[in-house]
């Protein structure tokens, strides 16, 4: 599986050939996009939600049980609920994969349509490649429905990974919602997440606008605004955007990075005529090095 970084060389040699010169073409590259950001972005999220370890998933029930009439706040989350976090968290750094999905049920459901299987292989892709990711998860809100508990939760990643002499910085922040049934998580949603990756001595730095959710058929603007000023810089760049599905997590796209007048990726889209999650994806290099973020867009009726 290639990743997006192999582009580099490529985009180096460019940039040493023509930085006195207007370029006048577009440049193809085979940039395995459905891998390298959707797989990445897959990874992320599935373990962005509390998985239940089967003692405190006991604990949590007894609780989900009882009557509650207080705001179900973080500051009054059950002590269970929390530790199970902090240990999922653990689990995630030790790259555990078989530990991880043991706490999923085989029936759970998965707003991207994903599977136990096609999870576990994503997982295990991931840390192969980026063995040093960091996780951390902090309970935004949460709720009793009968025996179950809902859990809304926002997770942190964040790491690095060296690859060919050159240093890949990842960023992820995801906010998910769990269902928890007895010792299983049986039901998972993303509700919001962004993904940034840089390499290179000065990438761009990337300030993202977009709206979390449109309407079907709706327009909208992306923006990917390189914060710096460019100056004499050649930058180049691209904006992808593709559905949130099995499909595009392993299948790899192929895009045109074309020069850029000013100093980011001003878009406008129109959202699909049936509900779904898309993937918008920018990807931005200069000769400094090279950024991709990638953010999830829900369609909504």
């Amino acid at each position: 599986m290639r990743n997006f970084l192999n582009l580099v060389p490529s985009a180096s040699e460019y940039f040493s050939s023509r930085r006195l010169e207007k370029a006048d073409r577009a440049i193809v590259f085979g940039f395995n996009c459905g891998q390298s950001i959707a797989q990445i972005l897959l990874c992320l999220t599935v373990v962005s939600a509390g998985v239940l370890h089967p003692s405190a998933a006991r604990a949590i029930g007894a609780i989900a049980a009882t009557p509650r009439t207080i705001a179900q706040t973080p500051a009054n989350a059950p002590a269970p609920l929390t530790k199970l976090l902090t240990e999922i968290d653990a689990a995630a750094n030790r790259r555990d994969v078989k530990a991880v999905m043991a706490f999923y049920s085989q029936n759970f459901t998965h707003s991207d349509g994903l599977n136990s299987q096609s999870m576990a292989k994503a997982l295990t892709q991931l840390w192969e490649r980026y063995p040093s990711l960091n996780y951390r998860t902090e309970i935004k809100s949460w709720n009793t429905e009968g025996s179950a508990i809902v859990a809304e939760t926002v997770t942190t990643i964040s790491g690095t990974q060296k690859q060919d002499g050159r240093e890949l910085t990842l960023k992820a922040t995801i906010r998910s919602q769990q269902r928890f049934e007895g010792e299983k998580i049986v039901k998972q949603e993303i509700l919001a997440e962004q993904t940034q990756l840089s390499s290179g001595q000065n990438p761009p730095t990337i300030e993202v606008n977009v709206p979390e959710q449109v309407k079907v058929g709706e327009e909208y603007h992306f923006d990917a605004i390189v914060r710096e000023p460019i100056g004499d810089d050649i930058l180049i760049g691209t904006v992808l955007e593709e559905p949130v599905s099995e499909k595009t997590f392993f299948n790899p796209s192929e895009v045109e990075l074309e020069l850029l007048n000013s100093g980011g990726i001003f878009k406008v889209g129109k959202a699909p005529a049936t509900p779904e999650n898309r993937w918008v994806s920018a990807v931005l290099m200069r000769q400094g090095g090279i950024a991709m973020v990638s953010v999830r867009l829900r369609v909504v009726k």
